[in-house]
């Protein structure tokens, strides 16, 4: 009988421990923006939006006319791209 309960309260321990492996991600890391222009950050707004959601937020031709709208597109999809 012992050797039952031991076995029933080593299996409860690792299942509790086993869901809590699984979903272990770092923490969101902020990024600081200032300094940065207007159309930077809401490229980097819309490209992070794009790489956390199924549908893309990228304005095509502020993507195409606008250098700093562009640059911050591809850095926010990239830098939240990779905290999925």
């Amino acid at each position: 009988m012992n050797r039952g309960l031991s076995r029933l309260a080593l299996a409860a321990v690792a299942t509790a421990l086993i869901p809590g492996c699984g979903g272990l991600k770092p923490p969101p890391r902020e990024v600081n923006l200032a300094g940065y222009s207007a159309e930077f950050k809401q490229g980097y707004a819309d490209g992070c939006e794009s790489a956390r959601s199924l549908l893309s937020r990228k304005d095509q031709d502020r993507y195409r006319d606008e250098v700093d709208y562009m640059m911050g597109w591809n850095d926010g999809h990239s830098i939240c791209g990779r905290r999925r």
